[in-house]
């Protein structure tokens, strides 16, 4: 009985050997460091409420030894949702990359973000910080508002994720539409 009991501390012993080689080899493979998902849906949440829906047709997570990227190179969508549940805000984007070492997310080429009012800012980038709330640009951005009959023009922009109130840092003007067609008629 002792010699069966030796014998088998010896191969469960020796079955636990790993080849560092191996182990090096898995852990810096290029399949190891990226994943794709296709139609991904992410929710963000805060006391059991759903505050962010973020959908896209491609994830790309980039896994390093310091961080995860996660690049959205087929563009997304994110909806901001109030505590009814109810969409406050949509931004879409035809590109976005995010950090794990960073709160933020950057989003690129055809940013459109728009609020219930229908308002809608369009620019060549966007910053989102998902810790903060806010949402800003140094890049040009153009504003419509509908119901004000107008459209304004600047560099910088400011605002929180329900675009309901902003700040342009830069004015360049505002083009009303009220004021075109009353010089039009007169």
């Amino acid at each position: 009985m002792r010699y069966f009991l030796i014998l088998l501390i010896l191969i469960v012993y020796s079955a636990c050997v790993n080849d560092m080689d191996e182990v090096r080899a898995l852990t810096e493979s290029p399949d190891f460091k990226e994943e794709i998902a296709k139609d991904v849906k992410i929710y963000y949440s805060d006391s059991a409420l759903v505050k962010v829906i973020i959908k896209a047709p491609t994830l790309k997570r980039i896994a390093d030894r310091s961080k995860i990227i996660d690049e959205f190179p087929d563009g997304l969508l994110v909806e901001f949702l109030d505590e009814r549940q109810v969409v406050t805000s949509w931004l879409e984007s035809d590109y976005a990359i995010k950090s794990s070492l960073e709160s933020e997310v950057t989003v690129r080429e055809n940013v459109v973000f728009y609020n219930a009012q229908n308002d809608k800012l369009e620019t060549s980038e966007l910053i989102w910080n998902e810790s903060t709330g806010e949402v800003y640009t140094d890049k040009f951005v153009k504003i419509s508002q509908p119901l004000r009959r107008d459209t304004s023009y600047g560099f910088g922009f400011k605002t929180d994720e329900k675009f309901e109130r902003f700040e342009i840092e830069k004015f360049q003007g505002i083009k009303n539409s009220e004021m075109i067609e009353n010089q039009i008629e007169n």
